[in-house]
């Protein structure tokens, strides 16, 4: 294939205009060499931590994986002919081995190139469940973790359109399963099939603020598809292959067992469907069944959520959050909202927490009201349990400590805090394993546990503290002490020794699991050895820079120098690269936080501008670029100025140090980060050329909002147009480079917010050049695409960046 370019050639004193069609190109030698490496496993383990499992994908897709055959219908993507998300990425070799030592052993009985995804832990946690996709479908197949031996379960005839398929029994001997049904109708080609009347949309006078869904329905040919390809059974699979029907055929979404198994709540799609809103905002019915399939009752009906309040504290009228509670054998819980899911409504109480206990014969519990809109629950016993609340437009988010087991009983709050404050986050509460396969709150007589991530003014130092419930204290277990490595803590493996599993990293060291040993003989052992694939960054100069915006606000990056830095430094100075993804905040005391750390592994990839500190370039990686607008004030009032602050503070910060030459300086980021890009280079001449990937240029195409901005186009129409590069286009003097998937599935950032973006500036003689990458979405995933990429960004930065 060929990829499309409309662009400018470039010259040595200015880029002249020209169309080409170039092959798949490669990047130069010292990019490859970082670009073209292979990926290290994942890694899952049961919860006894007896077995580790390793995934193995592909470093990159293919474009043969990309050119597959893909229906877009109500916000998925789907191939037709495997039944099967189009996006998925493939597993290819799992492998096993004891997380106490020994060999790691390849999982036989699989085909060959295998493609697998959907990896399920049993219950019981002897076995995993994963589908694998042949050419004509998809297949179930089951994993005998201690024998390292893969036996398929059924043929192809598994649907997996609508999200993971398979769930297990409780017993561990048997799964759910979604079944293609046997009188399923043949795909209608659009293009074919002859309308049979126009197609007609009405508003019904209600005030409604969706934003710009992409892949939604568009006439009644995709409402057949869509039900074609979502329509399934719901079948036991036992792993001796027996299938027997439990439920016909029905648009499932939704699927789950309660913990004690007896109960099974499923969840169907209904008429009317909508060409505004995707899938999940479609009607849905809500039942709950015995195990065998026959109906006990209906806990839910949700009606087509077209008309959306404004703000994103918005949300659907209606019970909502619906779950089974982990620590109760057989009740579920759900959220009502108590101002109808409108964040302008006046209310005390904005959410109410609701338990229904089965077989749901009474009425549900209110369990408590929250003057703020729910963000989750944490289920331990009848004594504990804990309830977050947050509202955004204050960035205000809180923790309280209550017990379900007394119904109206009292919130004990452990937390009111700047959801945006990094540095007092207290962490997340630790959880246990139930017999049931549930995780609960890990308690032990009267204390709870959190593992935090811990940033602060002088770095990252994870800890993990025990809160008293009994009087709301907290002491502190551990903190990590490394000043050269970076520790993350994953999960406390055992209360009573204190024994942590843990990750540890270095700039050149790759991720590896340790146990920790906290008790009166610390200790610490290896369970994973993988390697670093990037040997040659080993020697470049990194560290965190801090640095103070005009205003006051501080700031920080993370730098990258070449490993002769020094040398490059005296000679005039190196060209500089800076990539940067804009955040909104309401305090400036939020917005100067960091979470860089220099001590994570320097992993580089297409998403940032590392590989070029191979070549002579320093980097300024991650760079912070806050907008903030306090009080009353929007972030966005103010963008553009904002953007320009950031800009010069982050120049001046690595020039003052000698190291750069500032007159080329480049910048770059994808997505909002490609907006932030062309802004800079339209409105300021603080760059010798920008990097534009995957973006969006026209905000009154986003006219309900866009990013961290609630405000329509018609309350805000200068913002929007200050805001709008394309508005600005004949101020764009300085060489850009624009990159777009073809295919960017993003809502938002349309592929046509790119090309008309470019069809302007060269209209208007700017120095431009467009490459649309066929078959790509809003990330890049095909390695003759990836390498492409590098490549038109390298001879570009050469370009624009030699002295």
């Amino acid at each position: 294939m060929r990829i499309l370019l409309l662009a400018f050639a470039f010259a040595v004193a200015h880029l002249a205009g020209a169309q080409e069609n170039l092959n798949y190109q490669k990047p130069s030698a010292d990019i490859l060499a970082l670009a073209d490496y292979e990926r290290a496993p994942s890694v899952s383990m049961d919860t006894a931590k007896r077995w580790m499992l390793f995934s193995y994908t592909p470093t990159y897709k293919s474009l043969d994986d990309l050119s597959q055959p893909e229906l877009r219908l109500a916000g998925l993507r789907i191939n037709p002919r495997t039944n099967i998300s189009s996006t998925v990425t493939y597993i290819n070799r799992l492998s096993v081995r004891a997380v106490s030592g020994g060999d790691v052993r390849t999982v036989s009985g699989l085909p060959a190139n295998p493609r697998i995804s959907g990896l399920l832990w049993s219950p019981d946690e002897r076995r995993v469940a994963f589908l694998n996709t042949v050419a004509d479908g998809v297949e179930a197949w089951v994993l005998d973790v201690a024998e390292a031996r893969a036996t398929r379960l059924s043929g192809p005839v598994v649907n997996a359109n609508m999200g993971q398929p398979l769930k297990w029994y409780q017993d561990s001997a048997a799964l759910l399963m979604r079944r293609l049904p046997a009188d399923r109708a043949s795909l209608l080609d659009p293009a074919k099939d002859l309308p049979s009347g126009p197609i007609v949309s009405s508003g019904d006078g209600k005030v409604s603020q969706n934003r710009t869904y992409q892949d939604l329905l568009k006439n009644p040919q995709d409402e057949r598809n869509f039900e074609t390809l979502a329509r399934s059974e719901l079948v036991k699979l036992d792993l001796s292959g027996k299938i027997s029907v439990l439920r016909a055929a029905d648009l499932y979404v939704n699927e789950s067992f309660s913990p004690d198994g007896r109960f099974l709540m499923i969840t169907a799609l209904q008429r009317p469907y909508s060409y505004l809103v995707p899938w999940n905002r479609f009607p849905m019915t809500t039942k709950v069944y015995d195990s065998n399939g026959s109906e006990i009752r209906t806990v839910n009906v949700l009606p087509l959520f077209e008309t959306q309040p404004k703000g994103f504290m918005a949300v659907r009228p209606g019970r909502r959050s619906m779950a089974w509670r982990d620590d109760q054998p057989a009740s579920l819980y759900y959220v009502e909202a108590l101002d109808g899911g409108d964040p302008a409504a006046k209310v005390e109480f904005r959410d109410a927490l609701y338990s229904w206990d089965a077989p749901f014969q009474t009425e549900p519990k209110r369990l408590l009201q929250l003057q703020q809109r729910f963000s989750g629950v944490m289920w331990g016993d009848a004594d504990t349990a804990v309830v977050q609340d947050e509202w955004y437009d204050t960035r205000n988010i809180r923790t309280f400590l209550f017990a379900p087991g007394r119904v109206g009983g009292e919130m004990r709050k452990l937390f009111d805090r700047n959801s945006q404050d990094i540095y007092s986050d207290p962490g997340r509460f630790e959880t246990v394993r139930t017999p049931a396969g549930r995780r609960i709150l890990a308690k032990r007589q009267s204390k709870l546990f959190l593992i935090g991530d811990g940033y602060g003014k002088d770095g990252q130092f994870p800890f993990i503290d025990a809160l008293d419930t009994s009087d709301l204290s907290s002491s502190r277990l551990y903190r990590s002490a490394y000043s050269d490595r970076k520790e993350d803590l994953i999960s406390i493996e055992d209360f009573d020794r204190l024994r942590v599993l843990v990750r540890i990293q270095s700039p050149s060291e790759y991720p590896n699991f340790y146990f920790r040993e906290l008790g009166a003989k610390p200790a610490l052992k290896q369970l994973t050895q993988f390697a670093n694939p990037f040997e040659s960054l080993k020697g470049v100069h990194k560290e965190v820079i801090e640095y103070v915006r005009a205003d006051g606000v501080r700031l920080s990056g993370t730098l990258y120098l070449p490993k002769d830095y020094r040398k490059r430094a005296k000679k005039g100075g190196m060209p500089m690269l800076i990539w940067a993804y804009p955040a909104e905040y309401k305090d400036r005391n939020s917005a100067g936080q960091s979470t860089n750390n220099p001590n994570e592994f320097t992993f580089p990839s297409y998403g940032s501008f590392v590989y070029w500190v191979n070549k002579g370039y320093a980097v300024l990686d991650d760079a912070a670029f806050p907008i903030i607008g306090e009080g009353k004030t929007e972030p966005n009032d103010d963008f553009v100025p904002q953007l320009i602050a950031n800009a010069k503070a982050a120049i001046d910060a690595v020039a003052a140090r000698g190291l750069i030459d500032r007159r080329r300086v480049a910048v770059g980021g994808h997505s909002y980060g490609a907006f932030m890009t062309a802004n800079l280079l339209t409105h300021s001449n603080l760059f010798a050329c920008g990097i534009a990937r995957s973006g969006a240029y026209n905000r009154t195409l986003t006219p309900f909002g866009f990013q961290s901005e609630q405000r329509s186009y018609w309350e805000a129409p200068e913002v929007y147009t200050a805001m709008s590069p394309f508005m600005n286009a004949q101020k764009m003097k300085t060489p850009m480079l624009l990159v777009h998937g073809e295919a960017d599935n993003n809502p938002g950032t349309f592929t046509l917010q790119t090309e008309r973006y470019f069809q302007a500036l060269k209209g208007l003689g700017a120095p431009v050049r467009m490459v649309i990458l066929p078959k790509e979405s809003h990330g890049y995933a095909a390695r003759e695409s990836i390498l492409h990429l590098l490549w038109e960004q390298d001879i570009f930065l050469e370009r624009c960046l030699k002295p």
